[in-house]
């Protein structure tokens, strides 16, 4: 299942691409295994598949320690007081939403003299049960943040609505690119805007129409999730 759901995703981030004029290669799939077994993760790594998204500090741990070789992006909130955990274990952490979190990030990555590759996250519809900077303050952020030695800024992130049709979610992802093209021109020392972290399951193909360069695909390669098992696998 796993692999014939991993070829139907390659394929329409492919179709995704071609329409927009786009190459292949300037996309990265990553695959969102948050409450899925060891067994799942090795079936898809079996695939190809290099870069998997976790939500919950300790399950990206207990599966970098059993797969140490693949990249292990953090994608969900990210405390504070879990920091020390995960910055040497995560390949790129998606959701900097606090100048506070960057702060602490920058401790704990200068401790073990290593840099940290981080995307800020931006709510850019607002939603209030989402975390993320507001689009207006997300200039003021990067500025902060481009001072701290070991943080590194490579881009933005954003989750956008949950919505039954995913032209709905076009403006969003409008909006973070766009903003993303201002910090660029900007040309501020240690900030990039290579990655934009945009598109999930139900609207990824409208995020890669819309430049996202990363894509977090959960229910698309892996099925729909079943919660009661996390207990067995570490969340």
């Amino acid at each position: 299942m796993i692999s014939e759901n991993l070829r139907e995703v390659e394929e329409k981030i492919s179709q995704a691409c071609l329409r927009s004029g786009r190459d292949r290669s300037e996309v990265l799939l990553i695959a969102v295994s948050k409450t899925k077994p060891l067994e799942m993760v090795e079936e898809a790594a079996g695939c190809n598949q290099i870069d998997f998204g976790e939500n919950k500090v300790q399950e990206l741990c207990m599966k970098y320690e059993h797969f140490p070789t693949l990249r292990w992006h953090m994608i969900g909130h990210l405390q504070r007081n879990k920091v020390r955990q995960v910055v040497d274990k995560a390949f790129l952490i998606h959701s900097v939403d606090s100048l506070r979190l960057a702060e602490t990030i920058e401790a704990e990555a200068a401790k073990i003299n290593t840099v940290a590759r981080v995307l800020l996250e931006v709510n850019v519809a607002e939603e209030e049960s989402k975390f993320g900077f507001k689009m207006d303050q997300v200039m003021e952020a990067v500025e902060q943040i481009s001072k701290l030695e070991h943080v590194h800024i490579h881009g933005l992130m954003t989750i956008a609505p949950f919505v039954e049709d995913p032209e709905e979610n076009r403006p969003v992802f409008q909006k973070l690119r766009q903003l993303s093209v201002d910090i660029k021109e900007k040309n501020m020392n240690n900030v990039n805007m290579d990655v934009l972290s945009m598109g999930m399951t139900n609207d990824y193909e409208v995020a890669v129409e819309e430049g996202a360069t990363m894509v977090r695909v959960g229910t698309g390669i892996f099925g729909e999730r079943d919660y009661s098992t996390t207990a067995k696998i570490g969340e």
